[in-house]
C-alpha cells in the first residue's frame, strides 16, 4: 500500500499541456534587438528632453556658482601671469583694489548682521528651546575643535615636518620677557565682557600699537554675548518686546537684501584677491624648499578633517548625505577661500543654508554667528601643527604634557581668534609661550600663511554650516512643537466670537485709560 505509482515524480508533466519549447538562436536574436531597440528608445527621448529651456533653467540656477569658480580660476591665472612683470608695492595695491572693496563691503554687513541675526534668532525661540540648541552647539563646536587639534598633531608628528628645515640654530637677540599662559587665558575672557561693544562704529582713528597679542576690529565675543542675552531679555517680554522684535527682523532682512546684491560682485573681488596676492609672494621656489613639507602637512590634515570627519559626523548624526549637503554651501566656501574671513563670509553662508539647504531661519540665526566667532576647527588644527612645527625646527623634543598644553592652548586660542584674515597668528603667540617656544620664529611660516589662511577659513565655514544642518537635526522637535503651539494660539484667537474680541479690546482701552489718567 505504499508503494508510489510509477512516474510519480514526473507526474506534473504528464498533463495535456506540452513542455514547451525552448526558443532558437533567431528568436533570442530578435528578442535582443527589441530589447536594445527599445533602450535606445528610451534614451533618445531622455536626451531630447533636455532642451535649451531646461539648459538656461540649470545655468540661471547656478550662475554665481560658475562666476565664483571661474572667478578663482582667472585669478590664478592673472596672478602668474604678472608675476614676471615685478610689480611695485603701489601698483600692487592699486592692482587689488577692487578686492579690497568687496572685503570692505562683506565687513560693513557682519555686525549688524551679528546682532540682528542673534537677537532675532533667540527672541523667536522659547528658553527651553535656545537652551538646549546652545548646549548642542556648543558640544558640537569643542568636540570637532579637539578632533581637528588630534588630527594636526598626529599629522606633524608623522610626517615631521621641521625636521632639517634649519641648517643653523637661530640667532636670540634681546631679551624677550616671556608671556604668561594665564594672562593669555584671562583676556580671552575679558574679550567676552568688554564694557564697549562699538570701538570699530566709533573710533575712526587708526594708530598702530605694538600690544603682543591684540587685534583691532568689531569684539566679536562681545557682541555674541551682548546679542544673546538682548534676545532672551525681548524673548521674555511677550507683547512688550514684539516691536523691537519686529525692528530686528526688518533690520535682519534688509541686510540679507544687501547681501543678495553685493554677492554679485562677489566674483570681481575675488579674482583681485587671489591674483594680489599670488603677485605679492616672493620667491616660490625659496618658499616650497623651506616650508613645502609644513603646508603640505596643514593641508592633509584640513582634507582629512573637512572632506572626512565632519561629513561623516554629519552623517553619523542625520542618516543623510552629508556631500549633498556640502554642495548647497559651494557658494560660501569659495567665498572664503577668496577673503579669507569667516565673518566676512557670514551673509552668503546665511544664504547658502536658507535658501539652498533649507536649513530653518531659528537655528542659522542662532548656530552661525556664534560658530563664526568662536568655532575655528581649521585654525586649532592649523595652530597645533605650526606650534610642533616650530619646534622642531628648534631640534627641541616634546613631551606628552607639553602635547597635551598644546592641544589645550590651541583649543582656547581658535575660540578667542577673530573671524578676519591672519588672526591666527596673533592667537599663535598664546599657543608658543604656553609650552616655552619662541615667539620670534613665527616669522618662519608667514610667507605661506596667506594661502593656508584661506584653507582654514573654509574649514572653518564648513564646520560652521554642518554643525547647524546637526543642530536643526536634534532640535526638530522642540521647533515643531513651537511651531504646533503657534498654529494652536492663531486658530485660537481666529475661533474667538467676534464679541469676545470686542470685549477684550474695550478691557485693554479702559485699562490703558486708568493708567494714562
Amino acid at each position: 500500500m505504499n508503494e508510489k505509482p510509477p512516474n510519480s515524480a514526473s507526474r506534473f508533466l504528464n498533463k495535456d499541456t506540452e513542455k514547451p519549447t525552448l526558443p532558437d538562436k533567431v528568436e533570442l536574436r530578435r528578442r535582443f534587438r527589441r530589447a536594445m531597440e527599445k533602450r535606445a528608445g528610451s534614451m533618445r527621448q531622455r536626451i531630447g528632453s533636455i532642451s535649451r529651456k531646461s539648459l538656461k533653467g540649470f545655468f540661471r540656477r547656478n550662475l554665481f556658482v560658475l562666476f565664483t569658480v571661474a572667478s578663482v580660476a582667472l585669478g590664478v591665472i592673472l596672478g602668474f601671469a604678472l608675476r614676471p612683470h615685478n610689480l611695485s608695492m603701489r601698483e600692487i595695491k592699486y592692482f587689488s583694489f577692487p578686492g579690497e572693496l568687496l572685503m570692505r563691503m562683506l565687513k560693513m554687513l557682519v555686525l549688524p548682521l551679528i546682532v540682528s541675526s542673534l537677537v532675532t534668532g533667540i527672541s523667536s525661540l522659547d528658553r527651553r528651546a535656545s537652551g538646549k540648541m546652545g548646549v548642542r552647539a556648543v558640544v558640537y563646536y569643542m568636540v570637532t575643535t579637539l578632533i581637528a587639534v588630534f588630527i594636526g598633531i598626529v599629522i606633524v608628528m608623522i610626517i615631521r615636518p621641521g625636521k632639517g628645515s634649519r641648517d643653523s640654530p637661530a640667532v636670540k637677540t634681546g631679551n624677550i620677557e616671556a608671556i604668561q599662559a594665564t594672562d593669555a587665558f584671562l583676556d580671552l575672557i575679558r574679550q567676552q565682557l568688554k564694557y564697549y561693544i562699538l570701538p570699530s562704529a566709533i573710533i575712526t582713528l587708526e594708530e598702530t600699537v605694538p600690544v603682543s597679542g591684540s587685534s583691532a576690529g568689531v569684539n566679536a565675543l562681545g557682541l555674541v554675548v551682548f546679542s544673546m542675552c538682548f534676545g532672551l531679555v525681548i524673548g521674555n517680554m511677550k507683547e512688550q518686546g514684539h516691536a523691537l522684535k519686529e525692528f530686528f527682523d526688518c533690520l535682519n532682512e534688509a541686510i540679507m537684501r544687501l547681501v543678495a546684491v553685493i554677492i554679485w560682485y562677489a566674483p570681481v573681488g575675488i579674482m583681485f584677491l587671489i591674483a594680489g596676492k599670488i603677485v605679492e609672494m616672493k620667491d616660490l621656489a625659496e618658499v616650497g624648499g623651506q616650508l613645502g613639507m609644513y603646508t603640505v602637512s596643514v593641508i592633509v590634515g584640513l582634507l582629512i578633517h573637512g572632506l572626512f570627519v565632519l561629513p561623516l559626523l554629519y552623517f553619523l548624526v542625520t542618516r543623510r548625505n552629508p556631500y549633498s549637503f556640502i554642495g548647497g554651501l559651494l557658494q560660501a566656501l569659495i567665498t572664503a577661500l577668496g577673503t579669507s574671513s569667516s565673518s566676512a563670509t557670514l551673509p552668503i553662508t546665511f544664504r547658502c543654508l536658507e535658501e539652498n539647504n533649507n536649513v530653518d531661519k531659528r537655528v542659522t540665526r542662532f548656530v552661525l554667528p556664534v560658530g563664526a566667532t568662536i568655532n575655528m576647527d581649521g585654525t586649532a588644527l592649523y595652530e597645533a601643527v605650526a606650534a610642533i612645527f616650530i619646534a622642531q625646527v628648534n631640534d627641541m623634543e616634546l613631551n606628552f604634557g607639553q602635547i597635551l598644553t598644546i592641544s589645550i592652548t590651541a583649543t582656547a586660542a581658535s575660540i578667542g581668534a577673530a573671524g578676519i584674515p591672519q588672526a591666527g597668528l596673533v592667537t599663535m603667540v598664546i599657543v608658543l609661550t604656553s609650552v616655552g617656544l619662541p615667539t620670534e620664529d613665527i616669522t618662519l611660516i608667514i610667507a605661506v600663511d596667506w594661502f593656508l589662511d584661506r584653507l582654514r577659513t573654509t574649514t572653518n565655514v564648513l564646520g560652521d554650516s554642518l554643525g547647524a544642518g546637526i543642530v536643526e537635526y536634534l532640535s526638530r522637535e522642540e521647533l515643531q512643537n513651537q511651531d504646533a503651539d503657534l498654529r494652536n494660539s492663531v486658530i485660537e484667537e481666529n475661533e474667538k466670537p467676534y464679541q469676545l474680541i470686542c470685549q477684550d479690546n474695550d478691557t485693554l482701552n479702559h485699562l490703558n485709560n486708568e493708567t494714562t489718567m
